[in-house]
């Protein structure tokens, strides 16, 4: 169980007091790294924008459902996976869109060739293109999934913190973050093997 210091349980009451500088401070403190972590389970940066604005606005108004039993951070990190996850299946139901968001990002057309929205597997090859192809590949795990992998090989959080985030046991953290490898790595080898293909260009006969 963590203890809180004495530094943060007097940040902490001056939120519930709902001190302006202490949740300006807070914003501050913590808003790249809940844009960032919402940003890899929605892909988009505007829907991520908009979580991320909900996330603080829960945090200001449920401030005393924080029990103390954990770190802050890992507090606001269980409130940003839950809107994310929530923003996800709202998305999913939407039937008036021709697909949603995660499937258009990672299901390659009927035809076999690309999308043109979607850039070519030989040309995502480092850098910001990768970032892209590992983001389109996150999108093809369900949201279980995504989460342990996000936590765990993107911000680096520790088993047992993941676990008190998503509310599980580690055992089932570790199950999940195994499945969650196993499939992006499915994901990944699919489109690694298109570009080869394509980098190969057509065979002569």
């Amino acid at each position: 169980m963590s203890r809180l210091t004495d530094e943060e349980a007097r940040f902490i009451a001056a939120l519930r007091r709902r001190d302006e500088r202490a949740f300006n401070a807070l914003v501050v403190r913590y808003q790249d790294r809940v844009y960032n972590l919402v940003l890899r389970f929605l892909g988009s940066p505007e829907e991520a924008r908009d979580v991320a604005q909900e996330v603080f606005v829960t945090v200001f108004e449920k401030i005393e459902m924080f029990r103390g039993d954990s770190k802050l951070g890992t507090w606001i990190y269980r409130v940003a996976t839950n809107h994310a996850k929530n923003r996800i299946k709202y998305l999913s139901r939407r039937k008036d869109r021709q697909q949603d968001s995660f499937e258009d990002m990672v299901v390659p057309p009927t035809d076999g060739r690309l999308s043109a929205s979607v850039p070519r597997p030989d040309e995502m090859v480092d850098g910001q293109r990768l970032s892209d192809l590992i983001g389109r590949a996150l999108a093809a795990l369900d949201a279980d999934q995504r989460e342990v992998v996000v936590l765990r090989d993107i911000e680096g959080q520790s088993y047992e913190a993941i676990a008190d985030i998503t509310g599980q046991n580690v055992g089932t953290v570790k199950s999940r973050l195994h499945r969650g490898r196993l499939r992006l790595k499915d994901v990944l080898d699919h489109w690694m093997q298109g570009r080869d293909v394509l980098a190969k260009g057509p065979r002569r006969g």
